[in-house]
């Protein structure tokens, strides 16, 4: 695919609150360390992840996004009205129904005739959203979109702790390891077709973009 009238007008972000270091984690799983004999510090030696953010207990991932998108706004002056699509492109969701773009395209104020709409990719949701707007553009379909996400790395770091511990064998250690590193965030991102009068001069054109998959490997990695 290659474009000529699309360009990325903003990427702003929020940072989850709460900081989480890798001896926090590494402190729950003592009795896993102890039996195998690990040092503390293995897992930010062997990821290079010392610490990483969570969002408060009971946090609605639509609020983070909310914070990011009013970022993207802010830094672009974009008129709302000129949003023709918002897209929440999370694993984590607010709820399967209604979309939680729905929530997000609500607290901007977007016009009646702006589609709304979620998808999900696992870790390439936000690129997949990015091409899904960058095509409505280029189409002509509409001049500008809002990607927005937020991920919450929490419970699926509890579950996987709960687990290692109610199965603690150096092989599911060594499996479970990488979700010790997930973090939490949120992001947006705003696309244009360049003819739009914004506030910041930022626009870095999206020349083009390819796809490639293996999807014989869907069993990797299954969350939920």
């Amino acid at each position: 695919m290659k474009y000529s009238r699309v360009f990325i007008n903003s990427l702003a972000y929020e940072l989850a609150p709460v900081v989480v270091s890798s001896s926090e984690l590494e402190s729950r799983l003592a009795p896993l360390y102890q039996k195998f004999r690990i040092p503390m510090g293995q897992l930010a030696a062997l990821t290079g992840i010392t610490e990483r953010r969570w969002w408060p207990k009971g946090h609605q991932l639509s609020d983070g996004a909310i914070k990011a998108a009013h970022k993207a706004m802010v830094e672009t002056g974009i008129n709302v009205a000129d949003l023709g699509a918002v897209v929440y492109t999370g694993v984590c969701r607010d709820q399967h129904e209604p979309a939680t773009a729905c929530r997000i395209a609500a607290e901007l104020g977007v016009s009646k005739d702006t589609a709304i709409y979620d998808i999900s990719n696992a870790c390439l949701g936000v690129l997949s959203g990015m091409l899904d707007i960058a095509n409505r553009i280029e189409l002509g379909q509409i001049k500008a979109g809002m990607v927005v996400s937020c991920e919450s790395a929490r419970d699926i770091v509890d579950v996987t702790i709960e687990n290692m511990l109610a199965d603690p064998t150096m092989q599911n250690f060594a499996q479970s390891l990488a979700t010790l590193t997930g973090g939490s965030g949120a992001v947006a991102v705003i696309l244009t077709d360049g003819s739009l009068p914004l506030a910041n001069q930022r626009q870095h054109q999206l020349l083009g973009a390819s796809h490639l998959s293996a999807p014989q490997h869907h069993q990797l990695c299954q969350w939920g």
